[in-house]
């Protein structure tokens, strides 16, 4: 019986890597920066050309805290929410970071983590359900915004619709300056094959917002 304790041993620790790989721990967001809130709204604007350099993980985490993340008071998100139902889902289509592997990931931020639900570099796919919009694929990453429209149905009913997308705009600015104070480039896109979409990153979620975001 004893013979067999290191091949049980490595199995445990090949069970542990890939829940390592699964599961990636994101760098603590800034709550400090070098650059003032009206510069960056005076400097902010859509970009749809990037370099090929990689994002850095830090800045792959600033921008998913931007996003959705968790605030001070472990209650709220740096987004408004009406009711503080927060519909909203945010996903990750890597296709360079550094240290980070290709593949969707989708954003969990109670632990300020990535959760990988796919693997492999969607830029081009992404680009084709896109109808060819080319930055989808160079960029370095694309912040894919989803809805989940009940939690904030079953308390506000028909009004709904309107609050959620009222909310995934507060998202979409958020990402904007961000990418603006990392020195970062991104441009919102609206028009693409919500089917495709949905299929692509294997979800039943709706698909709101498509951010890519790469490097200058």
């Amino acid at each position: 019986m004893f013979w067999h304790l290191p091949f049980w041993f490595m199995v445990v620790g090949f069970v542990s890597l890939l829940a390592q790989i699964k599961n990636v721990e994101l760098p603590a967001p800034k709550t400090q920066g070098k650059i003032s809130l009206e510069e960056v709204l005076w400097k902010r604007k859509s970009v749809r050309a990037y370099s090929q350099e990689p994002l850095r993980l830090e800045e792959v985490s600033q921008l998913l805290w931007a996003a959705q993340g968790i605030t001070h008071d472990e209650k709220r998100r740096t987004a408004p929410s009406a009711g503080a139902t927060y519909p909203l889902e945010i996903y990750l289509a890597v296709n360079r970071v550094e240290g980070l592997a290709p593949g969707i990931y989708h954003y969990i931020n109670k632990s300020h983590s990535l959760e990988l639900t796919k693997t492999g570099n969607f830029g081009k796919a992404l680009r084709d359900a896109a109808l060819r919009q080319d930055m989808l694929e160079t960029a370095a990453v694309n912040m894919i915004v989803t809805a989940v429209y009940e939690r904030t149905s079953l308390r506000y009913g028909e009004r709904a619709p309107r609050y959620v997308h009222m909310e995934v705009g507060h998202v979409g600015q958020n990402i904007y300056l961000q990418a603006e104070a990392l020195g970062l480039g991104t441009v919102a896109v609206g028009a693409f094959d919500d089917e495709k979409v949905q299929s692509l990153m294997g979800i039943e979620e709706k698909v709101l917002y498509i951010l890519p975001v790469g490097k200058l």
